[in-house]
């Protein structure tokens, strides 16, 4: 019992390792469609630069759903990476479909 008391002080004391979320992000392949303002799809918070656009948040999904929702309304992406798993020329190709 005392073995357990002593590990869960330790635990308690023991600084937090907060792990960076998975990237999010996409390249526009047209930069006049990005918006203006953040915008939420699925949950997560789109903000675009130019053609560089990165997001924070959303909803659990496979990559390839959320690329096909953004690009209905953002238009085609030439890149998207979604909390870190990347697109391949081919899936890019389907979701611009």
């Amino acid at each position: 019992m005392r073995a357990l008391l002593i590990a869960a002080a330790l635990f308690a004391a023991a600084p937090a390792v907060a792990q960076a979320p998975a990237a999010t992000r996409l390249t526009l392949a047209n930069s006049a469609k990005a918006p203006a303002r953040a915008t939420i799809i699925d949950g997560a918070r789109w903000s675009c630069e130019g053609a560089a656009c990165t997001a924070s948040g959303g909803t659990e999904q496979p990559a390839t759903r959320a690329c096909r929702r953004v690009v209905q309304k953002f238009g085609p992406v030439t890149a998207f990476t979604y909390k870190g798993t990347e697109l391949s020329a081919e899936e890019l190709a389907v979701c611009n479909a």
